[in-house]
Protein backbone atom coordinates (compact mmCIF):
# COMPACT_ATOMS: atom_id res chain seq x y z
CA UNK A 1 0.00 0.00 0.00
CA UNK A 2 2.92 2.33 0.74
CA UNK A 3 4.32 2.05 -2.80
CA UNK A 4 0.88 2.62 -4.33
CA UNK A 5 0.40 5.74 -2.17
CA UNK A 6 3.79 7.07 -3.28
CA UNK A 7 2.93 6.51 -6.96
CA UNK A 8 -0.47 8.19 -6.54
CA UNK A 9 1.18 11.13 -4.79
CA UNK A 10 3.82 11.54 -7.51
CA UNK A 11 1.19 11.44 -10.25
CA UNK A 12 -0.97 13.94 -8.34
CA UNK A 13 1.99 16.29 -7.87
CA UNK A 14 3.09 16.13 -11.52
CA UNK A 15 -0.49 16.63 -12.73
CA UNK A 16 -1.14 19.57 -10.39
CA UNK A 17 2.03 21.46 -11.26
CA UNK A 18 1.60 20.66 -14.96
CA UNK A 19 -1.95 22.04 -15.08
CA UNK A 20 -0.89 25.12 -13.09
CA UNK A 21 2.01 25.80 -15.47
CA UNK A 22 -0.33 25.50 -18.47
CA UNK A 23 -2.77 27.99 -16.96
CA UNK A 24 -0.03 30.49 -16.13
CA UNK A 25 1.35 30.22 -19.67
CA UNK A 26 -2.17 30.79 -21.04
CA UNK A 27 -2.48 33.97 -18.98
CA UNK A 28 0.95 35.08 -20.17
CA UNK A 29 -0.16 34.61 -23.79
CA UNK A 30 -3.30 36.63 -23.07
CA UNK A 31 -1.27 39.48 -21.56
CA UNK A 32 1.09 39.49 -24.55
CA UNK A 33 -1.86 40.07 -26.88
CA UNK A 34 -1.45 43.69 -25.79
CA UNK A 35 0.75 46.18 -27.63
CA UNK A 36 4.47 46.26 -26.91
CA UNK A 37 5.79 48.72 -24.38
CA UNK A 38 9.30 48.96 -22.93
CA UNK A 39 9.59 49.12 -19.14
CA UNK A 40 13.11 47.93 -18.38
CA UNK A 41 14.80 51.16 -17.33
CA UNK A 42 16.19 51.76 -13.82
CA UNK A 43 16.15 48.11 -12.66
CA UNK A 44 17.34 49.07 -9.17
CA UNK A 45 14.28 51.23 -8.56
CA UNK A 46 12.05 48.52 -10.02
CA UNK A 47 13.40 45.86 -7.65
CA UNK A 48 12.90 48.31 -4.79
CA UNK A 49 9.25 48.59 -5.85
CA UNK A 50 8.95 44.81 -5.72
CA UNK A 51 10.33 44.78 -2.17
CA UNK A 52 8.25 47.72 -0.93
CA UNK A 53 4.97 47.28 -2.80
CA UNK A 54 4.60 43.55 -3.51
CA UNK A 55 6.55 41.98 -0.66
CA UNK A 56 6.38 44.69 2.02
CA UNK A 57 2.89 45.89 1.00
CA UNK A 58 3.91 49.47 1.78
CA UNK A 59 0.78 51.17 0.45
CA UNK A 60 -1.51 48.88 2.45
CA UNK A 61 -0.31 50.51 5.67
CA UNK A 62 -2.34 53.63 5.01
CA UNK A 63 -4.93 51.63 6.97
CA UNK A 64 -2.75 49.91 9.60
CA UNK A 65 -5.22 47.44 11.17
CA UNK A 66 -6.38 46.01 7.85
CA UNK A 67 -2.78 46.05 6.60
CA UNK A 68 -1.55 43.97 9.54
CA UNK A 69 -4.35 41.42 9.05
CA UNK A 70 -3.61 41.21 5.33
CA UNK A 71 0.12 40.90 5.99
CA UNK A 72 -0.53 38.04 8.43
CA UNK A 73 -2.57 36.18 5.83
CA UNK A 74 -0.03 36.83 3.11
CA UNK A 75 3.14 36.02 5.05
CA UNK A 76 1.46 33.18 6.92
CA UNK A 77 0.25 31.52 3.76
CA UNK A 78 3.61 31.90 1.98
CA UNK A 79 5.77 30.79 4.91
CA UNK A 80 3.55 27.93 6.01
CA UNK A 81 3.77 26.53 2.51
CA UNK A 82 7.52 26.18 3.00
CA UNK A 83 6.34 23.13 4.92
CA UNK A 84 4.97 21.94 1.59
CA UNK A 85 8.53 20.97 0.70
CA UNK A 86 8.62 18.44 3.52
CA UNK A 87 5.17 17.11 2.58
CA UNK A 88 6.27 16.61 -1.03
CA UNK A 89 9.49 14.82 -0.01
CA UNK A 90 7.56 12.62 2.46
CA UNK A 91 4.96 11.86 -0.19
CA UNK A 92 7.51 10.89 -2.84
CA UNK A 93 9.71 8.70 -0.61
CA UNK A 94 7.11 7.47 1.87
CA UNK A 95 8.92 9.03 4.84
CA UNK A 96 7.49 10.79 7.90
CA UNK A 97 8.75 14.27 8.87
CA UNK A 98 12.00 13.67 7.02
CA UNK A 99 13.58 16.94 8.18
CA UNK A 100 12.86 16.49 11.89
CA UNK A 101 15.97 14.46 12.75
CA UNK A 102 18.46 16.41 10.65
CA UNK A 103 17.21 19.82 11.84
CA UNK A 104 16.68 18.89 15.50
CA UNK A 105 15.45 21.73 17.70
CA UNK A 106 15.33 24.16 14.80
CA UNK A 107 12.67 21.96 13.19
CA UNK A 108 10.47 22.31 16.28
CA UNK A 109 11.02 26.07 16.23
CA UNK A 110 9.98 26.25 12.57
CA UNK A 111 6.81 24.20 13.01
CA UNK A 112 5.93 26.21 16.13
CA UNK A 113 6.29 29.38 14.07
CA UNK A 114 4.16 27.91 11.30
CA UNK A 115 1.47 26.94 13.80
CA UNK A 116 1.33 30.41 15.34
CA UNK A 117 1.02 31.86 11.85
CA UNK A 118 -1.67 29.30 10.96
CA UNK A 119 -3.70 30.39 13.98
CA UNK A 120 -3.25 34.08 13.12
CA UNK A 121 -4.19 33.44 9.48
CA UNK A 122 -7.37 31.69 10.62
CA UNK A 123 -8.31 34.61 12.87
CA UNK A 124 -7.59 37.15 10.12
CA UNK A 125 -9.67 35.20 7.58
CA UNK A 126 -12.59 35.07 10.00
CA UNK A 127 -12.32 38.85 10.48
CA UNK A 128 -12.30 39.35 6.70
CA UNK A 129 -15.37 37.13 6.32
CA UNK A 130 -17.17 39.19 8.97
CA UNK A 131 -16.24 42.45 7.22
CA UNK A 132 -17.54 41.14 3.91
CA UNK A 133 -20.70 39.33 4.98
CA UNK A 134 -21.87 40.74 8.33
CA UNK A 135 -20.55 44.31 8.59
CA UNK A 136 -20.82 44.57 4.77
CA UNK A 137 -18.40 47.39 4.09
CA UNK A 138 -19.53 49.54 1.19
CA UNK A 139 -16.73 48.53 -1.19
CA UNK A 140 -17.55 44.84 -0.64
CA UNK A 141 -21.25 45.10 -1.44
CA UNK A 142 -20.88 47.19 -4.59
CA UNK A 143 -22.71 46.01 -7.68
CA UNK A 144 -19.25 45.54 -9.27
CA UNK A 145 -19.00 42.34 -7.22
CA UNK A 146 -22.42 40.87 -7.94
CA UNK A 147 -22.36 37.16 -8.70
CA UNK A 148 -19.11 35.23 -8.98
CA UNK A 149 -16.65 37.94 -7.76
CA UNK A 150 -18.36 38.14 -4.35
CA UNK A 151 -18.52 34.35 -4.00
CA UNK A 152 -14.90 34.00 -5.15
CA UNK A 153 -13.65 36.19 -2.28
CA UNK A 154 -15.56 34.13 0.28
CA UNK A 155 -14.42 30.82 -1.20
CA UNK A 156 -10.77 31.87 -0.92
CA UNK A 157 -11.12 32.84 2.74
CA UNK A 158 -12.93 29.61 3.59
CA UNK A 159 -10.33 27.52 1.74
CA UNK A 160 -7.51 29.22 3.67
CA UNK A 161 -9.26 28.52 6.99
CA UNK A 162 -9.71 24.86 6.04
CA UNK A 163 -6.06 24.51 4.97
CA UNK A 164 -4.81 26.02 8.23
CA UNK A 165 -7.19 23.78 10.21
CA UNK A 166 -5.98 20.65 8.41
CA UNK A 167 -2.36 21.62 9.05
CA UNK A 168 -3.03 21.95 12.81
CA UNK A 169 -5.13 18.75 12.89
CA UNK A 170 -2.36 16.83 11.14
CA UNK A 171 0.13 17.93 13.79
CA UNK A 172 -2.27 17.36 16.68
CA UNK A 173 -2.98 13.78 15.60
CA UNK A 174 0.74 13.00 15.49
CA UNK A 175 1.14 12.17 19.18
CA UNK A 176 4.86 11.52 18.76
CA UNK A 177 5.51 15.26 18.48
CA UNK A 178 4.34 18.31 20.41
CA UNK A 179 3.95 21.77 18.92
CA UNK A 180 2.84 25.04 20.45
CA UNK A 181 -0.72 25.27 19.09
CA UNK A 182 -1.70 21.77 18.02
CA UNK A 183 -0.67 20.22 21.38
CA UNK A 184 -3.76 21.83 22.90
CA UNK A 185 -5.96 19.56 20.77
CA UNK A 186 -3.91 16.39 21.23
CA UNK A 187 -5.42 15.40 24.63
CA UNK A 188 -8.93 15.45 23.16
CA UNK A 189 -7.84 13.35 20.20
CA UNK A 190 -6.01 10.76 22.31
CA UNK A 191 -9.01 10.51 24.65
CA UNK A 192 -11.41 9.73 21.80
CA UNK A 193 -9.27 7.76 19.34
CA UNK A 194 -6.95 4.80 19.69
CA UNK A 195 -3.51 4.71 18.08
CA UNK A 196 -4.70 3.27 14.75
CA UNK A 197 -7.51 5.80 14.53
CA UNK A 198 -5.11 8.63 15.34
CA UNK A 199 -2.83 7.48 12.51
CA UNK A 200 -5.83 7.45 10.18
CA UNK A 201 -6.80 10.98 11.28
CA UNK A 202 -3.24 12.20 10.71
CA UNK A 203 -2.97 10.57 7.27
CA UNK A 204 -6.40 11.84 6.24
CA UNK A 205 -5.53 15.39 7.32
CA UNK A 206 -2.17 15.06 5.53
CA UNK A 207 -3.80 13.99 2.25
CA UNK A 208 -6.59 16.57 2.47
CA UNK A 209 -4.04 19.29 3.25
CA UNK A 210 -1.86 18.55 0.23
CA UNK A 211 -4.84 18.00 -2.10
CA UNK A 212 -6.30 21.28 -0.82
CA UNK A 213 -3.04 23.12 -1.57
CA UNK A 214 -2.88 21.68 -5.08
CA UNK A 215 -6.55 22.53 -5.66
CA UNK A 216 -6.01 26.07 -4.38
CA UNK A 217 -2.96 26.47 -6.62
CA UNK A 218 -4.98 25.54 -9.69
CA UNK A 219 -7.91 27.67 -8.61
CA UNK A 220 -5.73 30.81 -8.47
CA UNK A 221 -5.72 31.49 -12.25
CA UNK A 222 -9.53 31.72 -12.14
CA UNK A 223 -9.61 33.85 -9.02
CA UNK A 224 -8.98 37.44 -8.03
CA UNK A 225 -6.21 36.02 -5.86
CA UNK A 226 -4.06 35.61 -8.95
CA UNK A 227 -2.48 38.81 -7.60
CA UNK A 228 -0.54 36.55 -5.21
CA UNK A 229 1.51 35.59 -8.27
CA UNK A 230 1.27 38.69 -10.48
CA UNK A 231 1.80 41.35 -7.81
CA UNK A 232 5.57 40.85 -8.12
CA UNK A 233 6.01 41.37 -11.89
CA UNK A 234 3.32 44.05 -11.83
CA UNK A 235 5.20 46.00 -9.15
CA UNK A 236 8.46 45.56 -11.09
CA UNK A 237 6.96 46.99 -14.28
CA UNK A 238 5.08 49.82 -12.55
CA UNK A 239 5.77 53.20 -14.22
CA UNK A 240 8.57 55.19 -12.61
CA UNK A 241 7.35 58.55 -13.90
CA UNK A 242 5.83 61.08 -11.44
CA UNK A 243 2.31 60.26 -10.29
CA UNK A 244 -0.37 61.72 -12.54
CA UNK A 245 1.84 62.05 -15.61
CA UNK A 246 -0.04 61.20 -18.81
CA UNK A 247 1.65 59.65 -21.83
CA UNK A 248 1.36 62.07 -24.72
CA UNK A 249 0.79 60.74 -28.24
CA UNK A 250 3.84 61.58 -30.40
CA UNK A 251 1.66 62.07 -33.49
CA UNK A 252 -0.41 64.72 -31.72
CA UNK A 253 2.67 66.39 -30.26
CA UNK A 254 4.11 66.60 -33.76
CA UNK A 255 0.88 68.09 -35.12
CA UNK A 256 1.12 70.87 -32.53
CA UNK A 257 4.79 71.38 -33.35
CA UNK A 258 4.09 71.58 -37.09
CA UNK A 259 1.24 74.06 -36.49
CA UNK A 260 3.65 76.30 -34.60
CA UNK A 261 6.57 75.70 -36.95
CA UNK A 262 5.22 74.65 -40.38
CA UNK A 263 8.69 74.53 -41.88
CA UNK A 264 9.40 71.41 -39.79
CA UNK A 265 6.48 69.40 -41.20
CA UNK A 266 7.60 66.43 -43.34
CA UNK A 267 6.23 66.31 -46.86
CA UNK A 268 5.50 62.58 -46.98
CA UNK A 269 4.65 61.65 -43.40
CA UNK A 270 2.39 58.60 -43.08
CA UNK A 271 -0.84 59.07 -41.19
CA UNK A 272 -1.11 57.13 -37.90
CA UNK A 273 -3.16 53.92 -38.08
CA UNK A 274 -5.31 54.77 -35.07
CA UNK A 275 -5.54 56.80 -31.90
CA UNK A 276 -6.09 55.32 -28.46
CA UNK A 277 -7.71 51.92 -27.95
CA UNK A 278 -11.14 50.56 -28.78
CA UNK A 279 -10.33 46.93 -28.10
CA UNK A 280 -8.40 45.22 -25.31
CA UNK A 281 -5.68 44.09 -27.72
CA UNK A 282 -4.99 47.75 -28.56
CA UNK A 283 -3.99 48.40 -24.96
CA UNK A 284 -0.43 47.75 -23.84
CA UNK A 285 0.55 44.42 -22.31
CA UNK A 286 1.16 46.30 -19.04
CA UNK A 287 -2.48 47.46 -19.05
CA UNK A 288 -3.54 43.83 -19.46
CA UNK A 289 -1.19 42.69 -16.70
CA UNK A 290 -2.79 45.34 -14.47
CA UNK A 291 -6.20 43.83 -15.23
CA UNK A 292 -5.06 40.31 -14.32
CA UNK A 293 -3.24 41.59 -11.20
CA UNK A 294 -6.30 43.39 -9.79
CA UNK A 295 -7.45 41.88 -6.48
CA UNK A 296 -10.85 43.62 -6.71
CA UNK A 297 -10.27 45.16 -3.28
CA UNK A 298 -12.20 48.28 -4.31
CA UNK A 299 -9.82 50.82 -2.77
CA UNK A 300 -9.63 52.58 -6.14
CA UNK A 301 -13.40 52.89 -6.43
CA UNK A 302 -13.69 53.92 -2.79
CA UNK A 303 -11.26 56.80 -3.46
CA UNK A 304 -12.81 57.82 -6.79
CA UNK A 305 -14.52 61.26 -6.48
CA UNK A 306 -16.73 60.55 -9.49
CA UNK A 307 -18.00 57.32 -7.95
CA UNK A 308 -18.56 58.94 -4.54
CA UNK A 309 -20.88 61.51 -6.14
CA UNK A 310 -23.02 58.81 -7.74
CA UNK A 311 -21.45 58.68 -11.20
CA UNK A 312 -21.37 55.36 -13.01
CA UNK A 313 -17.56 55.20 -13.07
CA UNK A 314 -15.88 52.50 -10.97
CA UNK A 315 -12.13 52.01 -11.55
CA UNK A 316 -12.41 48.47 -10.15
CA UNK A 317 -15.07 47.66 -12.75
CA UNK A 318 -12.81 49.08 -15.48
CA UNK A 319 -10.13 46.55 -14.54
CA UNK A 320 -12.59 43.66 -14.22
CA UNK A 321 -14.17 44.48 -17.59
CA UNK A 322 -10.74 44.65 -19.28
CA UNK A 323 -9.79 41.26 -17.84
CA UNK A 324 -13.13 39.74 -18.91
CA UNK A 325 -12.71 41.05 -22.46
CA UNK A 326 -9.14 39.84 -22.96
CA UNK A 327 -10.16 36.45 -21.55
CA UNK A 328 -12.96 36.26 -24.13
CA UNK A 329 -10.56 37.22 -26.92
CA UNK A 330 -8.00 34.66 -25.73
CA UNK A 331 -10.59 31.87 -25.70
CA UNK A 332 -11.77 32.95 -29.16
CA UNK A 333 -8.22 32.72 -30.50
CA UNK A 334 -7.65 29.35 -28.84
CA UNK A 335 -10.83 27.93 -30.38
CA UNK A 336 -10.35 29.39 -33.87
CA UNK A 337 -6.54 29.77 -34.13
CA UNK A 338 -7.17 33.42 -35.03
CA UNK A 339 -9.57 35.96 -33.59
CA UNK A 340 -13.00 35.73 -35.20
CA UNK A 341 -14.91 39.02 -34.68
CA UNK A 342 -17.73 38.50 -32.19
CA UNK A 343 -19.44 41.82 -32.74
CA UNK A 344 -18.21 43.25 -29.44
CA UNK A 345 -15.42 45.56 -28.30
CA UNK A 346 -14.05 46.65 -24.95
CA UNK A 347 -15.29 50.18 -25.64
CA UNK A 348 -19.11 50.35 -25.59
CA UNK A 349 -19.84 46.65 -24.88
CA UNK A 350 -17.77 46.24 -21.71
CA UNK A 351 -17.04 49.85 -20.71
CA UNK A 352 -19.55 52.57 -21.53
CA UNK A 353 -19.16 56.14 -22.70
CA UNK A 354 -20.86 57.38 -19.53
CA UNK A 355 -18.21 55.70 -17.37
CA UNK A 356 -15.35 57.17 -19.37
CA UNK A 357 -16.69 60.72 -19.34
CA UNK A 358 -17.16 60.65 -15.57
CA UNK A 359 -13.40 60.32 -14.97
CA UNK A 360 -11.68 63.52 -13.82
CA UNK A 361 -8.17 62.04 -14.32
CA UNK A 362 -7.39 62.95 -10.70
CA UNK A 363 -5.19 59.83 -10.29
CA UNK A 364 -6.78 58.88 -6.95
CA UNK A 365 -7.33 55.30 -8.14
CA UNK A 366 -3.65 54.83 -9.00
CA UNK A 367 -2.50 56.45 -5.76
CA UNK A 368 -4.76 54.20 -3.69
CA UNK A 369 -3.96 50.87 -5.37
CA UNK A 370 -1.63 48.71 -3.20
CA UNK A 371 0.40 47.58 -6.22
CA UNK A 372 0.05 50.73 -8.38
CA UNK A 373 -2.38 49.35 -10.93
CA UNK A 374 -3.53 52.14 -13.27
CA UNK A 375 -7.19 52.13 -14.35
CA UNK A 376 -6.51 55.68 -15.52
CA UNK A 377 -4.22 54.51 -18.34
CA UNK A 378 -7.01 52.34 -19.75
CA UNK A 379 -9.60 55.11 -19.36
CA UNK A 380 -7.37 57.60 -21.20
CA UNK A 381 -6.71 55.22 -24.10
CA UNK A 382 -10.41 54.43 -24.50
CA UNK A 383 -11.33 58.12 -24.34
CA UNK A 384 -8.74 58.94 -26.99
CA UNK A 385 -10.33 56.40 -29.30
CA UNK A 386 -13.80 57.66 -28.48
CA UNK A 387 -12.95 61.28 -29.24
CA UNK A 388 -10.34 61.00 -32.00
CA UNK A 389 -11.59 57.94 -33.86
CA UNK A 390 -15.36 58.30 -33.41
CA UNK A 391 -15.67 62.07 -32.87
CA UNK A 392 -17.79 61.18 -29.88
CA UNK A 393 -17.51 64.06 -27.42
CA UNK A 394 -19.86 66.53 -25.72
CA UNK A 395 -20.47 69.77 -27.59
CA UNK A 396 -18.55 71.72 -24.95
CA UNK A 397 -15.48 69.57 -25.61
CA UNK A 398 -15.82 69.95 -29.39
CA UNK A 399 -15.95 73.74 -29.04
CA UNK A 400 -12.79 73.66 -26.96
CA UNK A 401 -11.05 71.35 -29.46
CA UNK A 402 -12.00 73.69 -32.31
CA UNK A 403 -10.66 76.71 -30.43
CA UNK A 404 -7.39 74.96 -29.67
CA UNK A 405 -7.02 73.94 -33.31
CA UNK A 406 -7.76 77.40 -34.67
CA UNK A 407 -6.58 79.71 -31.89
CA UNK A 408 -4.01 77.57 -30.03
CA UNK A 409 -6.01 78.09 -26.81
CA UNK A 410 -9.33 76.86 -25.33
CA UNK A 411 -10.89 80.33 -25.75
CA UNK A 412 -12.56 81.77 -28.84
CA UNK A 413 -10.08 84.59 -29.28
CA UNK A 414 -7.51 85.18 -31.95
CA UNK A 415 -3.96 84.66 -30.68
CA UNK A 416 -3.29 88.30 -31.56
CA UNK A 417 -6.14 89.44 -29.28
CA UNK A 418 -5.40 87.12 -26.39
CA UNK A 419 -3.92 89.89 -24.23
CA UNK A 420 -6.63 92.45 -25.04
CA UNK A 421 -8.26 92.00 -21.66
CA UNK A 422 -5.22 93.66 -20.03
CA UNK A 423 -6.10 96.95 -21.74
CA UNK A 424 -9.73 97.03 -20.61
Amino acid sequence: MGLIAEIIFCLLTILSFGIFAQKILRIRRSILLGKATHLNDRPGQRWLNVILLALGQKKMFQKPIVAVLHLIVYIGFVIINIELLEIIVDGIFGTHRIFSESMGGFYTFLINTFEILALLVTIACVVFLIRRNIIKLKRFISKDLEGWPRSDANYILIIEILLMGLFLLMNAADHEVSFIVSKNFTPWLTANFDEKQLLLVEKTAWWLHIIGIYAFMNYLPYSKHLHIVLAFPNAYYAPLIPSGTLHNMPDIQNEVLYAMQPEMAPTNAAAPESFGAKEATELSWKNLMDAYSCSECGRCTDACPANSTGKLLSPRKIMMATRDRIETISKNIKANKVFIPDGKTLLHDYITVEELRACTTCNACVTECPISISPLDIIIELRRSLVMEQSNAPQEWNSMFSNIENNFAPWKFSPDDRDAWTKA
